[in-house]
C-alpha cells in the first residue's frame, strides 16, 4: 500500500516503515505528526485519487531528526563583463520515518510503533592525550651540508657540442 502525500507545498509517495527527506517541519524530534493532505491511495488492487484531497485517509509519521542537506553552489556570470558571484545553499530536512497510512476511522496507537529511535546528542569528555616529543631542531650548519649532499649526488648533465 502506498499513498502520494502534499508535505509543505511538495508531494512525496509514501508507504509503511520507509524513511523520508522533506523539508523543514515545526515538530520536535521524537513527535508524532498526522499528514491529512493524500492526494492518491493505492492498495495494489484499487486506487483512489482525490479532489482535491482523499477524504478521511491521513498518515502517520514520527519525526526522526532535522539536519541539513547537500550543499548546493549557485553560479552566476555575465561573459566579457568580468562579473562573477558564487553563492552556496543548504537545505534545512526533517527526516520521518513513515509509522501508518491510515483509513477512514483508523486510529493510530503510538505506544506499538516500530519507529527507530532519534539520534541523542551526547556530549563526550575530552579524551586526554599524550603529547609526543618535539623533532629535534637541525642546526644552522647542518643545513648547508645536506645541501652540498643533494647537489653531488644528483648526476651531472652533459653539455651538449655546439654546432657551427
Amino acid at each position: 500500500m502506498y499513498a502520494i502525500v502534499d508535505i509543505a507545498g511538495q508531494q512525496y509517495k509514501v508507504e509503511k516503515s520507509k524513511k523520508l527527506k522533506v523539508h523543514r517541519l515545526e515538530a520536535e524530534e521524537g513527535k508524532h505528526v498526522e499528514l491529512d493532505k493524500v492526494l492518491l491511495v493505492s492498495d495494489g488492487k484499487t486506487i483512489s485519487v482525490g479532489t482535491p484531497t482523499v477524504d478521511g485517509f491521513r498518515i502517520a509519521a514520527k519525526v526522526l531528526s532535522h539536519g541539513k542537506g547537500d550543499k548546493v553552489l549557485v553560479f552566476k556570470k555575465k561573459r566579457r563583463k568580468g562579473y562573477q558571484k558564487l553563492n552556496g545553499h543548504r537545505q534545512y530536512l526533517t527526516e520521518l520515518w513513515i509509522e501508518a497510512i491510515l483509513g477512514k476511522g483508523e486510529k493510530f496507537d503510538a505506544s506499538k510503533s516500530s519507529a527507530p529511535k532519534a539520534k541523542a546528542v551526547v556530549a563526550e569528555e575530552p579524551k586526554k592525550v599524550k603529547k609526543a616529543a618535539a623533532p629535534k631542531a637541525e642546526t644552522a650548519s647542518a643545513k648547508p651540508a645536506k645541501k652540498a649532499a643533494a647537489k653531488k649526488a644528483a648526476p651531472a648533465k652533459k653539455a651538449a657540442p655546439k654546432k657551427k
